[in-house]
């Protein structure tokens, strides 16, 4: 997961104000932070003006998480460099959980040299906007599998 955070970093700078790039890299810091075991009980599903919308199961995880979160911006924001989030929201969402834990176990493997060639070819559309705007050639090449990653998992939920 570090080889896609730096060159998130390196994006968010470049990018500017750019509310998707913010929550994607939200989404993937929570994840570093939060651990396996966090994971399966607090889902982040939306950042919205610098507060990082995280569904928990029940309130006890709730009143949990809400007294670590000073602890958890610090974290977030430091791994990203800037401060991405300034308030983390903590919502009682089983469904939310409930269908993050199927995606999650529902996956079936795929090759590694597969699923980089599926990324890729996902990734086809944002060459020639966003990616062209990348100089550095191995940050390019990172941005692009990153994006096809996500365009991958949205097509799979899809169906």
């Amino acid at each position: 997961m570090d080889d896609l955070l730096r060159p998130l970093i390196k994006i968010l700078r470049a990018v500017g104000d750019s509310e998707e790039a913010f929550e994607a890299a939200a989404f993937l810091a929570w994840r570093r932070i939060a651990g396996e075991g966090l994971r399966k009980r607090a889902v982040p599903f939306r950042l919205y003006r610098k507060t990082l919308v995280v569904a928990v199961s029940d309130t006890t995880w709730q009143k949990q998480l809400e007294a670590e979160s000073p602890q958890m911006l610090f974290r977030i924001n430091s791994m990203l460099g800037q401060a991405v989030v300034t308030y983390i929201e903590f919502r009682v969402d089983p469904k939310t959980i409930a269908e993050e834990r199927g995606r999650t176990y529902r996956i079936t493997p795929i090759e590694p040299d597969k699923q980089e060639k599926q990324w890729l070819d996902a990734a086809q559309e944002l060459r020639a906007a966003a990616a062209a705007h990348i100089k550095d050639e191995e940050l390019r090449q990172r941005f692009l599998l990153a994006a096809g990653s996500a365009i991958d998992a949205q097509s799979r939920r899809k169906r």
